[in-house]
């Protein structure tokens, strides 16, 4: 048996794993691009995720929206250190994070 030959099984175990390695690594690519489009989206198009994570230090537990303008918007946060007034405003691209008040319960 020459070295340079290869068996017809040992070719499809190797091009088998090749297969199974090249599909994990697509799909943990296309799992992270989706993740990656989903936070953009919430900074971007949707604010009421956009507060939990603009916030992260503040443990919000629920907020409610108090008032919409097309570029504010206004809630009452239940945090950590109990309700906060939280206003978020438009950018251009994302909500952004103007004002945190805490408020007298």
């Amino acid at each position: 048996m020459d070295l340079h030959e290869i068996s017809r099984a040992r070719f499809f175990h190797t091009m088998g794993w090749a297969l199974l390695v090249s599909i994990v690594i697509v799909g943990i690519a296309a799992a992270l691009g989706r993740a990656t489009l989903n936070l953009k989206a919430a900074l971007t198009e949707k604010p009421d995720i956009a507060i939990y994570l603009l916030l992260p230090e503040e443990e919000i537990g629920a907020t409610t929206l108090l008032r919409e303008r097309p570029e504010e918007r206004d809630y009452l946060a239940e945090t950590k250190d109990g309700p906060k007034l939280v206003r978020l405003k438009w950018g251009g691209e994302q909500w952004y994070v103007s004002l945190v008040e805490k408020l007298h319960e």
